[in-house]
């Protein structure tokens, strides 16, 4: 009996729109000026083929290398092509499982979006993909395909041919962003993937990609079978969604960028694994911001420029106890606890601050630190988002104290402590919201009031120097030299000019020891009677 291939034997492949679909958009990523070698990934899914571990769904921010990876998947594993010059010299070239399963398997490679976009019900859309899938199964396969329900085509092919097929779906979660109120819409879908790939023999590997992890429903899940490897819990797919810092190093060096910057501005996605007892933590970056500013030698704000602020906007003015405090201390730097498993996997349902919070996680606008289960905004140019979204809200006294800090900044640089005291005060009082009680208190309100310094500085709490720990220190990125390093010490109801005397009697400034001569210490107190604070600024010299 002929099928598809054997009448294609000689010259290229048979290809379909859906089933093995051919190598060209991998082709695209290899031929790119920038491509980062994600193989490996496809190591670890060989080991699970076949296995009660193959259902995998991976999460991560838009523009995170999602899609990439799919199509490199999809080159990889179909029937009926020969992808060895693709991939011989990649780093999955190396592994025992390379030559095993290299073009060994029917791929369907579904996007999700294309279906929902094309529809207007969740009936129509399912509809519609059973029947381009079936048609693109009857196109190879014309003598085994009968009916209309894909789970019985595909058995029936797979009872014929014995070649089981791997399943990749991207933006699989796009329907709970499209249909975020339809539970009814919503329960179907999870109910059809159900059916469709679990407990199927016919299933070697089920992948999906999405930005959100699978959605829960009370008690259980109808895809309960995934394993998930999302931005709270990455484990060992952490390194192949988004550029790990050695690799956005090793593109510093070929495009001769500043490492420095690259980091300021994108770094802060903290990722934990385990590789065996070790505990490996990957600091991760966005892939679309890191390559536009590689290309253009220009650091900008790129991975923003794939959504409106607006997005971001309607969830940090959400009518949660603590959800505003929460977002200013992030912005003015510091970590905030939260609860993860709260969260029900959509863009609707929340019980308070923490679901909230644990959303702008996968959405990539906070990092999420596993080991002390905090957050914080991980960068530079997602900071400005919520600039952008803070500055159509009514947070006004918060804009206010970020659109200060530029003068204050200058203030002291000109070292003028009772400018800089003043500035502090003005912040002090326009964030109120914040409780003031200590010096944790003190410096997040510093923070903020200097948000500015983040144009020029790597900003640094508590630096072990001396005999001791500097509380903050302003370190000057090397674009910007000319800058003075700032050493400031807090003090709590006592006195800024003893801060200063304790700078130098604990030798803080031995760690910025190359900046004398262009080094600035900065004394800052608050007084409890007075409610106001005082600032004494000195330059220490070379030696």
């Amino acid at each position: 009996m002929e099928t598809g291939y054997q009448k294609e034997a000689g010259r290229e492949k048979q290809m379909g729109s859906y089933l093995n679909p051919g190598s060209k958009a991998f082709r695209e990523c290899l031929n790119s000026r920038i491509y980062v070698d994600k193989t490996g990934l496809i190591a670890q899914m060989n080991a699970i083929l076949n296995t009660q571990q193959k259902f995998v769904c991976i999460s991560r921010p838009r523009r995170f290398g999602k899609s990439m990876a799919v199509s490199m998947l999809a080159a990889y594993y179909e029937r009926g092509g020969d992808s060895a010059e693709l991939f011989d010299g990649l780093a999955v070239s190396q592994s025992e499982s390379y030559r095993e399963h290299l073009n060994q398997y029917d791929v369907l490679k579904i996007n999700m979006q294309d279906f929902l976009s094309a529809t207007g019900s969740m009936d129509e859309m399912l509809q519609l993909l059973q029947s381009k899938i079936i048609a693109d199964l009857k196109r190879i396969y014309p003598d085994y395909v009968d009916g209309s329900h894909l789970v019985f085509v595909m058995r029936d092919v797979y009872a014929h041919t014995q070649h089981p097929f791997v399943i990749l779906i991207d933006e699989w979660d796009c329907l709970f962003r499209e249909y975020r109120q339809d539970k009814d819409a919503q329960k179907k879908y999870l109910d059809f993937l159900r059916s469709w790939l679990k407990d199927k023999e016919y299933v070697a590997l089920a992948y999906m990609t999405g930005i959100l992890p699978i959605k829960k429903y009370g008690s259980h899940s109808a895809l309960n079978m995934f394993t998930e490897y999302s931005m709270t819990n990455p484990r060992e797919m952490a390194e192949f969604f988004g550029f790990t810092g050695t690799e956005v190093e090793g593109l510093c060096r070929q495009f001769h960028r500043s490492l420095e910057e690259a980091r300021a501005w994108y770094d802060g996605y903290e990722l934990v694994t385990m590789e065996g007892e070790v505990r490996k933590t990957y600091s991760m970056y966005s892939p679309k911001s890191v390559v536009d500013a590689m290309l253009s030698g220009i650091y900008d704000t790129y991975w923003n420029q794939t959504e409106t602020y607006e997005a971001l906007k309607v969830y940090i003015r959400m009518n949660f106890d603590g959800l505003k405090d929460a977002v200013v201390r992030m912005l003015a730097g510091e970590r905030v606890c939260i609860n993860t498993g709260t969260f029900s996997n959509d863009m609707t349902t929340f019980q308070g601050k923490d679901d909230v919070l644990t959303l702008l996680v996968h959405l990539g606008y906070l990092s999420y630190r596993w080991t002390d289960k905090t957050v914080t905004v991980p960068n530079k140019e997602v900071s400005q988002e919520y600039v952008n979204a803070i500055s159509t809200m009514d947070w006004h006294e918060v804009i206010r104290s970020v659109e200060s800090s530029r003068r204050l900044l200058e203030d002291l640089w000109a070292m003028d402590g009772e400018a800089v005291a003043a500035g502090i005060d003005q912040a002090h009082r326009e964030i109120s919201i914040l409780q003031y009680n200590d010096e944790n208190s003190l410096s997040c309100t510093i923070h903020l009031a200097f948000y500015f310094a983040r144009e020029y500085y790597t900003i640094v709490r508590e630096l072990p120097s001396g005999k001791g720990f500097a509380d903050i220190c302003f370190i000057p990125r090397k674009l910007y030299g000319d800058k003075p390093a700032v050493v400031v010490e807090l003090k709590w109801d006592k006195s800024a000019a003893g801060a200063i005397a304790q700078i130098r009697d604990r030798q803080y400034v031995d760690a910025l020891k190359d900046y004398r001569g262009n080094l600035l210490l900065a004394g800052v107190n608050y007084d409890k009677e007075t409610k106001s604070h005082s600032c004494v600024i000195e330059r220490v010299e070379k030696l």
